[in-house]
C-alpha cells in the first residue's frame, strides 16, 4: 500500500477530511489523493498557491510574514496550512512550500521545503532540505513526505461519530 492509499484508509477508517495547500508541488499532493477510487470520502480540497498574491487572497497568509520570512519558510508554511485548514470543511491540512529548483541561493538552497500542519489541535511546521536533487526528484520527495504527515496526524486523532468506511 502507497502513501496515499494508507492516507485514505486511515482517513475513512476515523471519518476525517483532509485538505492540502501547494506551492512548489503545483497540486502533486492533492492529485496523489485523488488518483484513488473513493478519495472524495477524505480530500476535502486543495489550494494551489503558486504565487505570493495566490498565498495572500486564498489562504490568508500575512503580506507582512511573506515580506519577513519569504516565501520559503515555516512561518509561511505554518499560515498556508493555518489558512487551508480555516478555508475548508476538513480535520487537518498540509502545506508545501519550496524551491524545486533550478536555482536558489546560499540560504535558501535547491531542494528546500517547508511544510506546515494543521488541526484543530494546533500548527506545526518542518523544513526539509532535500538538496539539489533535481525538480521532479524534490517535487516528488515533497509530496511523499506531506502525506507522511497527514497520515501521522490522522493516525493520532480520534474517530468522529457517524458511519464509517
Amino acid at each position: 500500500m502507497n502513501r496515499a492509499e494508507t492516507l485514505l484508509a486511515l482517513a475513512q477508517e476515523r471519518g476525517v477530511m483532509v485538505a492540502t495547500a501547494e506551492s512548489c508541488t503545483g497540486g502533486m499532493v492533492g492529485a496523489a489523493i485523488t488518483d484513488i477510487a473513493g478519495s472524495s470520502a477524505v480530500f476535502e480540497r486543495g489550494f494551489i498557491t503558486y504565487t505570493n498574491a495566490a498565498k495572500i487572497q486564498l489562504l490568508g497568509v500575512a503580506e507582512t510574514t511573506l515580506t519577513a520570512h519569504g516565501a520559503v519558510s515555516e512561518e509561511v508554511a505554518r499560515e498556508m496550512a493555518q489558512g487551508a485548514l480555516a478555508h475548508s470543511q476538513a480535520d487537518c491540512a498540509v502545506s508545501v512550500t519550496g524551491i524545486a529548483g533550478p536555482g536558489g541561493s546560499d540560504h535558501k538552497p535547491e531542494g528546500r521545503v517547508c511544510f506546515g500542519l494543521a488541526t484543530g489541535h494546533g500548527v506545526n511546521s518542518v523544513t526539509h532540505d532535500f538538496g539539489a536533487i533535481g525538480r521532479p526528484h524534490v517535487r516528488r520527495a515533497a509530496v511523499a513526505q506531506a502525506l507522511q504527515l497527514l497520515i501521522d496526524a490522522v493516525r493520532q486523532m480520534p474517530s468522529k461519530p457517524g458511519p464509517q468506511v
